[in-house]
């Protein structure tokens, strides 16, 4: 049962309330940050609540049980604590974030209505929307591994073991030519051929982007062109320096042919999918039981 103070439950018997909410935002970097949608700073709990930061919130519903129930804030960049480079980065994925309910008249008089955690945040021409989730929302994801064909395992970790540091999986070029968003001309590459490069990563050394890139969809050494899955906030200028790493589809014959990693492949490339169980006796097709891949 939660406890209320005995000042704010008084206060919020009151005819007239003076009630706000104010979040603290306490990010997986260690930084720890205040908001509040009163028009004045508000100090309580240890923690400064900035006013003006363009936070509002969206109603929500709770249930009994263990719903995943989620709620929404909102706003613009107008705080210099919140920043497009940090959303873009990543900064307040899976941020902790308690909610109070506050009397702004009296600070000291606060309660800590619910926990959540940051989820989903979009960004478009200037402001934000990030979803709040309750942690019952951990219960809805997967656990274990996925018995599948294809590798389940990041390019470059631990499971994989590929060293992507090693030269012959990258190559270094300059910007030759900035199509749009999405469509970046390289050149100085060499040749390693069109689908080296797919999903991998292209990474901006220097410049304006700086620390920017993105996953290419596809490489064109005709070309020299990256097409990336998502546009990039900052674009490049000619001249400035890139790399590609190369990238992996997760099939067991790129895992053997393109990084000679087929003994730690972690997929399953031998079980049988959905299309030999349709499949049907016949005269040509060769039911033993045998791999599927050699």
């Amino acid at each position: 049962m939660r406890t209320i103070d005995p000042s704010l439950a008084m206060h919020l018997d009151c005819d007239a309330t003076t009630l706000c909410h104010a979040w603290r935002v306490m990010r997986r970097d260690g930084i720890v940050l205040g908001f509040t949608e009163h028009d004045h700073d508000l100090a309580f709990a240890d923690t400064s609540f900035t006013a003006a930061s363009g936070f509002s919130a969206s109603a929500t519903e709770e249930e009994a049980g263990l719903p995943a129930a989620t709620s929404d804030v909102a706003g613009g960049f107008s705080s210099d604590a919140i920043t497009e480079d940090d959303l873009q980065r990543g900064a307040y994925d899976g941020a902790r974030v308690e909610v109070f309910l506050v009397n702004w008249s009296v600070p000291a008089q606060h309660l800590l209505i619910k926990v959540q955690e940051i989820g989903e945040v979009v960004r478009d021409a200037g402001q934000f929307r990030a979803e709040l989730r309750s942690f019952a929302h951990r219960l809805n994801q997967p656990q274990g591994r996925v018995y599948g064909r294809r590798c389940d395992a990041a390019l470059g970790d631990g499971r994989c073991g590929v060293d992507l540091g090693q030269p012959q999986f990258r190559a270094e070029g300059i910007v030759a030519l900035v199509r749009n968003e999405s469509h970046i001309q390289v050149s100085g590459i060499g040749s390693l051929g069109d689908g080296f490069f797919r999903f991998g990563e292209l990474a901006f050394l220097d410049g304006v982007a700086e620390g920017q890139g993105g996953i290419a969809e596809s490489y064109s050494e005709t070309e020299g062109e990256v097409t990336l899955w998502l546009p990039l906030t900052v674009l490049p200028e000619i001249g400035d320096r890139v790399r590609l790493t190369a990238g992996c589809d997760k099939a067991f014959a790129t895992c053997r042919t393109k990084f000679s990693n087929q003994l730690n492949f972690q997929g399953f490339p031998h079980i049988p999918g959905a299309d030999f169980a349709y499949t049907y006796a016949d005269g040509e097709t060769v039911h033993d039981g045998g791999a599927l891949f050699k």
